[in-house]
């Protein structure tokens, strides 16, 4: 048998074991130690690390042939790799994506909500409020990824400094109730001299009901009469927000 020969067996034979390796997905572990996600944020912080190396360090691991940053890619291409309306994801939108299980959702829904809270408590709660802005800055967090309607308040004392904030009513995707009583009654218990209400369209349309303009003129005169001032009425929508004060409309 001649060398040619040799060669065209050994060939046949090592065929199928070549198809085998070029079969088995990557994993990360595979990977250079400096390019694992964990092992990356150890060396270099967390700063270095992209969208999809920290969604994978969530997520742990990858599936029988996706790796845990390619599983993490697949989530962010499932937002357009908007970070925000991941936040606004349910636990069961999440487990829509290919390799995202129940278990993957909850942290990376737990984790997101850990941010919204550290971003609240960065928020100075006595700050005093001036603008529409700065009332966004205090709420906006609390409804930004709601996808139902809630209906907040500020309470404010005479600097206009935040003594209280509270939610009022939890309604449905369409709508919510918000009795005034219940809100002047709390600003009479804490005292306060002003508030702001807030709530927000998860539909993302800015404009204000007939519903809300109404509401918003009955606060009015209901704080004339017990002497706390309606400052500001908020509807938020996502990043956004319409400022009844901003249009005139107080």
């Amino acid at each position: 048998m001649g060398t040619t020969e040799l060669q065209k067996i050994r060939n046949s034979e090592l065929r199928p074991l070549l198809k085998i390796e070029e079969s088995k997905p990557l994993t990360i572990k595979s990977w250079s130690p400096e390019d694992r996600p964990r092992e990356k944020l150890l060396l270099k912080g967390t700063t270095v690390l992209s969208d999809a190396e920290l969604v994978a360090i969530l997520i742990g691991s990858g599936t029988a042939n996706m790796s845990a940053v390619d599983v993490s890619k697949k989530v962010l291409q499932f937002v357009d790799n908007n970070l925000n309306e991941l936040a606004r994801l349910t636990v069961k939108d999440l487990m829509k994506i290919k390799g995202i299980g129940e278990a993957r959702a909850v942290t990376i829904v737990a984790a997101l909500e850990l941010g919204r809270r550290r971003k609240d408590i960065d928020t100075n709660e006595k700050a005093r409020i001036s603008s529409s802005k700065d009332a966004f800055e205090q709420i906006g967090g609390d409804l930004m990824d709601l996808q139902h309607e809630e209906f907040w308040v500020l309470l404010l004392n005479r600097a206009n400094r935040v003594i209280k904030k509270k939610r009022i009513s939890e309604g449905g995707v369409s709508g919510t109730v918000a009795d005034p009583k219940i809100i002047f009654k709390m600003a009479l218990e804490e005292l306060a001299s002003g508030v702001i209400v807030a709530h927000n369209h998860p539909s993302g349309n800015m404009l204000a009901s007939q519903s809300d303009i109404d509401l918003t003129k009955k606060l009015k005169e209901a704080g004339k009469f017990l002497e706390v001032q309606l400052l500001d009425h908020l509807i938020i929508c996502g990043q956004k927000y319409f400022s009844f004060a901003d249009e005139g409309l107080l």
